[in-house]
């Protein structure tokens, strides 16, 4: 005897479990969507902590490139003068042989682009701003930064090692030879400093900005 299939019943079973699936894709769906969430808002905390950072310290350099293009100044008008002490020339020369360094602090920038997880970033308008921020603007402040760098580097420094005798300070004697070289090279410093805070206060302007965006994401 051939036995009947009960279709009405199979079909609820397959319904059921139909129902059961969606239900469960569902679920691991919206699960999943908030892991992304939790996790963009933390890359997002974590942007903001380092666009801050960096902020913070190209307000500081600032304050630092504003000082050093007024002492660089100071050197190109009295570097000449018999009248003014050598040791205040010196000391002068000296003051602008540091470095004013930038290093943007980009590791969760790059975190996002290693691990590919940018793509839960939805909003293509933020996605942009953040790349534009890191790939661009940043860019270009380390450009203006270097150009000090190379300038310290190749000219400064060789001017020291080649045209300087700094015995000669012990003797109270001017230490520098090729006065014309000297004044070159801190007027070219003079113009890098100038650039490095025109390059500073845009980076500063555009970091604000993205600032805001974040800000408005959380």
């Amino acid at each position: 005897m051939i036995k009947r299939i009960n279709w009405k019943y199979a079909f609820g079973e397959i319904l059921i479990v139909i129902i059961g699936i969606t239900i469960a894709f569902s679920l691991n769906k919206c699960a999943e969507n908030t892991r992304d969430q939790n996790r963009k808002k933390a890359y997002i905390k974590n942007l903001r902590n380092d666009i801050q950072t960096d902020t913070s310290m190209l307000i500081t350099n600032l304050d630092s490139l504003n000082s050093y293009q007024k002492i660089a100044s100071d050197i190109s008008r009295i570097i000449r003068d018999s009248t003014i002490d050598n040791r205040a020339i010196i000391k002068k020369v000296f003051a602008i042989s540091a470095l004013i360094e930038f290093i943007p602090q980009d590791v969760t920038y790059q975190t996002l682009i290693n691990s590919g997880d940018l793509t839960i970033f939805d909003d293509i308008e933020l996605k942009s701003a953040i790349q534009k921020h890191y790939s661009t603007d940043m860019q270009k402040v380390i450009k203006a930064y270097t150009r000090q760098e190379i300038i310290n580097r190749e000219y400064l420094g060789k001017y020291y090692i080649y045209n300087s005798d700094f015995d000669k300070i012990r003797q109270n004697e001017f230490p520098f030879d090729d006065i014309h070289l000297l004044k070159r090279i801190v007027q070219s410093l003079n113009g890098a400093y100038a650039i490095q805070i025109q390059a500073s206060k845009k980076a500063i302007e555009q970091s604000e900005a993205l600032l805001e965006i974040l800000n408005n994401e959380l």
